[in-house]
């Protein structure tokens, strides 16, 4: 993170965490659920509109109407199918007085049940400033755990002020502000998220000002038209439901597949990229945030206002799912889209899953390389170091989190204790299962109230002991609820368990409970129950783990759910939400569980809790953000660097005392026929290259390397008719120490303590993916498996397109089976791949010849002056010779004074000479007749 310090990071989301309101100020609003949890209301919902069908919109900067407190909600629904009497609706209402009032900050005082209405006003929200559209909020909200009363700031002679945006990403405004201490300077870019149209030049003028001054804000000014046709119509009716699986059929609307609004869409992304080109500077990161700004990315690359930023770091992240293939293939505007994203540098996504759907994706569609690590696009950016020579794009994963140690603190705060009392005196004898979602399709409420409609009916003895307190977040459909089914089964339910003591579900809306309120719920639920049908990080999850610190109750999870993909999250109770009958003996299960059983699984996810947190969250995609920009965006172009200069180097060489060189054999000494004939046919040893090897072993002033992917079988040839050369063999899973005065020459395995029984499952799917590639093969070796994927001419042939995407899926398939469970690591090239364990490299390899210590460390190394550590430092006055095409070794060694590297490999390097393979063999001999 601290190499954050030296970098603005210019964070792109829809909406801005602050807004500029018409109007003039109003007093601050305590501990406002609908404000304080617009963050933690919409998380779990990614920003997320409601399901697929929907009422049309109101008009743009319609008011809707304040909301109503608690009491004057009862009364107004009291005659409602889902509504019931006063007392048993809300228990954070009539019952206030039951408990004593706590002192201190925050403190709520109920004298009497006649001052309810007193002591719940204060929970009253504002009437919200003038919305420009009704399907709102961005991306993963956690909730805002600190102080949330409001403060305005009016400008003088202007009538406007600042306040929270209700609909901004508040997963990632919490995210950034957790590590502000770390992340000094950052600037938001966004939109305000009201109707702007009205807004004069001078009143933008002088928002755009204030913002930047006060919080570090650039609104981007979008005509309300245009915003709406792209929000409404092709984020929310387009690329939301297919993002979450929810493809409509086609004779029900055209828009899906073919969308007008796709232009509007455009036309935001480019006011964006042109927001983002009036404020960079270079060393900037660039953070684009969620599928609202998916082309973003690559309109930033090809500008040509600012050339620079074909270099700049950009980082994309999708808050949201990522589907399959097959639901992505369905849009029209499919290539633009992973074009888009592809004009980043890192495109993260919350699960491993997303990732490999989105790699999937994009090997199937664009029909390019995807790999394990990220998708090689054969086309540089215009104008960019890469330009023609293909780029990668590190496709990673992020999981979100949330800030634990801000949650720890509101959870000590005097409100949360009080109702956590009220809450146990109100229901005690009772258990309380607690769900909290959004009124949406997607979010499974229905299928959660069948759940436990049949789990009473099935367990009747739980009958009057067992509440679902539902916790729904607002929405502005009014058609959601009824369209859900989910009016119709909370009537049905109460209608059929209800006594003149007993609710079995107590609805409540989010305005109707503040987030203390909420806190105490988590902590006094027997469990939490979530049933999206589909969903990314389920961050309430969390919350409620992290609230259980002291009780241990189960958490009964959806495995639709993001969270559940991870494995700390495996110790929750999985259910499928389509199976009824399965989630209401989940249901069971929870509420019986033991104490030790509880506390066991509790532990298990709280560790990924206190672990993957929204710290975590900002500082792993940030610095993977600035290194992937660093190692394949920025990489020297080849034109760049210098040839190798002989005239320059041969004279160090020629008066250094010690001399280690460190060769490349295939490739660099050694040209292998790589036709199917001669990669099949018994392995040679090349006279030339023996030849010259044994010149430079011949002088003592030399430790000669020879750096090979070749197997020790084939090696050993070599090391026969060359004894004073050390070996480095399949790619760093075996080293050869050199022979002197009869010592060495013995063989050390990297891999000895490594399992290497992945290696016959490894072969297995290769094997599978050769009989559909003609012409490939299998190599296995004693550490590492090689894939030969294509083995005849290099022209770009429909026949060699196919083997690469059969390569590309083959990688994939390994890496997503065996990759995590033992460790693995692929190296692709460009007509086959090699599979061996992770942290071994000729890299790791050589480290280990280097320094004094290492298990390669041979006699001769052991001169004093010869000792050259790895990371710089210590002796310098030996000579390291480096000559081949492994980029991450090449650029160890340039940390090293000493060193001189020299790249074979005819692509942009960072190695500090260039030769071409042609020429290796006469400029080697140069150095080898030196005395």
């Amino acid at each position: 993170m601290s190499s954050l310090r030296n970098h603005r990071v210019i964070i792109a989301s829809l909406f801005l965490p602050t807004t500029a309101v018409l109007g003039e100020s109003s007093p601050p609003t305590p501990d406002i659920y609908a404000r304080e949890v617009g963050a933690s209301a919409t998380q779990d919902l990614g920003g997320r509109p409601p399901a697929f069908k929907h009422a049309s919109s109101r008009s743009l900067g319609s008011t809707p109407a304040p909301l109503k407190s608690i009491v004057d909600d009862l009364k107004s629904r009291a005659i409602t199918p889902i509504s019931t009497p006063p007392s048993e609706l809300n228990p954070f209402s009539k019952f206030a007085s039951l408990a004593p009032s706590p002192t201190g900050k925050g403190s709520i005082s109920p004298p009497s049940i006649q001052n309810i209405d007193a002591s719940l006003a204060k929970f009253q929200p504002d009437p919200v400033h003038p919305i420009r559209l009704q399907r709102r909020s961005s991306s993963s909200k956690p909730p805002r755990y600190p102080s949330l009363t409001r403060s305005y700031t009016i400008a003088p002679s202007e009538s406007y002020y600042f306040a929270p945006n209700i609909h901004c990403n508040g997963g990632l405004k919490n995210a950034v502000e957790s590590v502000k201490e770390r992340l000094t300077s950052k600037l938001w870019v966004g939109t305000l998220g009201n109707s702007t149209d009205a807004y004069s030049t001078e009143l933008r003028a002088s928002v755009d000002r204030r913002m930047k001054e006060k919080h570090c804000s650039l609104p981007v000014w979008i005509p309300d038209a245009e915003f709406e046709s792209c929000y409404d119509e092709f984020c929310h009716q387009v690329l939301w439901p297919c993002l979450h699986y929810a493809v409509p059929d086609a004779p029900k609307t055209k828009l899906f597949f073919e969308s007008a609004a796709f232009k509007q869409y455009v036309a935001v992304n480019k006011r964006f990229a042109e927001a983002i080109e009036s404020v960079w500077t270079e060393g900037d990161v660039v953070w684009i945030n969620d599928y609202h700004l998916m082309l973003l990315p690559l309109l930033l690359r090809k500008s040509t206002r600012v050339p620079a930023l074909a270099c700049a770091p950009i980082g994309f992240f999708m808050h949201v799912a990522f589907p399959s293939s097959e639901i992505f293939r369905c849009l029209s505007v499919r290539e633009q889209l992973l074009r888009g994203m592809l004009g980043a540098d890192l495109v993260g996504f919350q699960t491993a899953s997303y990732a490999r759907h989105f790699r999937q994706t994009v090997s199937r569609i664009l029909a390019v390389e995807a790999l394990p690590k990220g998708i090689q696009v054969e086309y540089g950016i215009p104008g960019g170091a890469r330009e023609g020579h293909g780029r990668f794009v590190d496709v990673g994963v992020f999981p979100m989190g949330i800030d634990v140690g801000a949650l720890r603190e509101r959870r000590r705060e005097p409100d949360v204790s009080y109702w956590v009392q009220l809450l146990r005196q109100r229901y005690a004898g009772m258990m309380i299962v607690v769900g909290r979602d959004k009124l949406d399709e997607i979010q499974g409420v229905r299928h959660k109230l069948e759940a436990f409609e049949l789990f009473l009916k099935k367990w009747p003895e739980y009958q009057g002991k067992v509440i679902l307190l539902q916790v729904a977040l607002q929405t502005t459909e009014s058609n959601e609820l009824a369209a859900g089914g989910v009016s119709d089964v909370v009537a049905r339910i109460n209608s059929a368990f209800s006594t003149l003591t007993y609710q079995p579900v107590v609805f409540l809306h989010t305005q109707e409970v503040t987030f203390s309120q909420y806190l105490a719920l988590l902590t006094v639920a027997d469990a939490f129950l979530v049933t999206s049908l589909r969903e990314g990080m389920a961050l309430r999850t969390h919350e409620f783990v992290e609230c259980q610190d002291g009780r241990h109750r189960p958490l009964i999870l959806s495995e639709f759910t993001g969270s559940y993909s991870y494995s700390g999250f495996r110790s929750c109770i999985a259910v499928n939400p389509y199976d009824t009958h399965g989630t209401a003996k989940a249901i069971r299960q929870a509420l019986t569980m033991s104490d030790e059983e509880a506390l066991s699984r509790w532990e298990d996810l709280h560790n990924h809790v206190v672990t993957q947190t929204a710290q975590t969250f900002v500082t792993s995609f940030l610095t993977r953000c600035l290194r992937a920009n660093t190692e394949h965006t920025t990489q020297t172009d080849l034109n760049s660097v210098p040839t190798l200069n002989t005239t320059l180097l041969l004279p160090r060489y020629k008066h250094s005392p010690r001399r280690i060189l460190l060769l490349d054999f295939e490739g660099t000494l050694w040209r292998p026929d790589m036709s199917r004939a001669g990669l099949l046919a018994p392995f040679v040893p090349p006279e030339g290259a023996v030849e010259l090897l044994n010149k430079f072993s011949a002088n003592k002033r030399n430790e000669v390397w020879l750096l090979s992917g070749l197997p020790v079988k084939s090696l050993e040839q070599v090391a026969a008719k060359a004894p004073e050369v050390g070996i480095v063999a399949e790619n760093g899973c075996f080293a050869k120490i050199p022979v002197q005065n009869g010592k060495g020459g013995v063989w050390i395995s990297m891999v000895a303590n490594l399992n290497l029984t992945w290696k016959g499952l490894c072969v297995e799917i290769l094997n599978y993916f050769t009989e559909r590639t003609p012409g490939s093969f299998v190599e296995e070796r004693e550490a590492s498996v090689v894939w030969r994927f294509w083995t005849g001419p290099t022209d770009d042939s429909s026949d060699r397109q196919w083997a690469r995407r059969q390569a590309a899926e083959a990688q994939n398939h390994i890496f997503d089976s065996l990759g995590e469970r033992y460790g693995l690591r692929i190296i692709p090239g460009s007509n086959s791949f090699l599979v061996l364990p992770n942290n071994i490299s000729r890299s790791t390899a050589v480290g280990a010849i280097l320094h004094p210590g290492g298990p390669a460390h041979s006699p001769r190394s052991s001169v004093p002056d010869l000792d050259v550590p790895v990371n710089g430092g210590g002796g310098e006055t030996g000579f390291v010779f480096s000559v081949g095409s492994d980029e991450k070794l090449l650029r160890r060694l340039n940390e090293l004074d000493n060193a001189e590297t020299v790249s074979t490999s005819g692509k942009g390097t960072d190695a500090k000479w260039k030769l071409d393979a042609e020429d290796v063999g006469d400029v080697m001999w140069l150095f080898a007749n030196c005395p």
